[in-house]
């Protein structure tokens, strides 16, 4: 079984969902050599996370963006949570809501995943810096 492993950062990004399917890809070439395996993408921090969704319309990471913010409200009352700024709590709710990585089957050198899927980093600070990922790929 071959192994590939790379930590990469992703430049920082304004809140919201975006599309970084190629990014993952471009930074791992070695996907070629695998025949049959899978790609784990692992996102190192607590106020973005990651997801795969529609790739081709840009109203849905719009959509998603306002949808997460009405579902995870900033300046809620019950947060205690709150010296890093009115975003910093909802942003860890809603990290943990999407999840801190996703897995993609590889088939013939490639990212087996459907027409419309893509890869989100998910950006739920205001300004929440550049976000390391660890990409790792395995197979035959």
């Amino acid at each position: 079984m071959k192994v590939f492993q790379k930590e990469i950062s992703v430049p920082s990004q304004p809140r919201g969902f975006h599309l970084i399917t190629s990014i993952v890809e471009n930074a791992l070439p070695e996907l070629r050599e695998i025949q049959a395996g899978l790609l784990q993408v692992f996102i190192k921090h607590t106020s973005a996370g990651l997801t795969i969704n529609e790739n081709a319309d840009p109203t849905v990471r719009q959509d998603f963006e306002s949808h997460f913010n009405k579902m995870v409200p900033e300046n809620a009352p019950y947060y205690k949570h709150t010296l890093e700024g009115s975003d910093d709590m909802p942003a860890h709710i809603k990290s943990s809501l999407l999840g801190s990585s996703v897995s993609i089957p590889i088939t013939k050198g490639r990212l087996n995943l459907g027409t419309w899927q893509g890869i989100y980093l998910c950006e739920h600070r205001n300004h929440g810096g550049s976000r390391r990922l660890v990409i790792t790929a395995f197979g035959n």
